[in-house]
């Protein structure tokens, strides 16, 4: 699973069996149409799978993350995407009396 910081400053994640084969082809223009559209990309972070079943899950469960909750995993801040990770919502159970 990667996440790929386009020309734009967006965020592409995907998975892959060959991560440098995956993102020649996202450089050159033969990946998916976002980073078609918005590359150039640059690899900014991975993990790697044993079994690519579970790194198309992880793939997306991090597609449905907020743009801070991607920064916080990119960025190795457990504490942050622990708390993004909780609902903001007014109506949340700790909001009320």
């Amino acid at each position: 699973m990667y996440i790929l910081r386009c020309a734009d400053d967006s965020y592409y994640t995907g998975s892959t069996r060959n991560l440098l084969r995956r993102l020649e082809q996202h450089q050159s223009g033969k990946g998916a149409n976002h980073t078609r559209k918005f590359g150039p990309v640059e690899l900014i972070y991975y993990e790697e799978f044993t079994r690519i079943d579970w790194a198309f899950y992880r793939e997306k469960q991090v597609q449905g993350w907020s743009r801070r909750k991607k920064e916080a995993l990119i960025n190795s801040r457990p504490v942050d995407l622990k708390q993004f990770a909780e609902c903001q919502n007014l109506s949340h159970f700790k909001y009320k009396e």
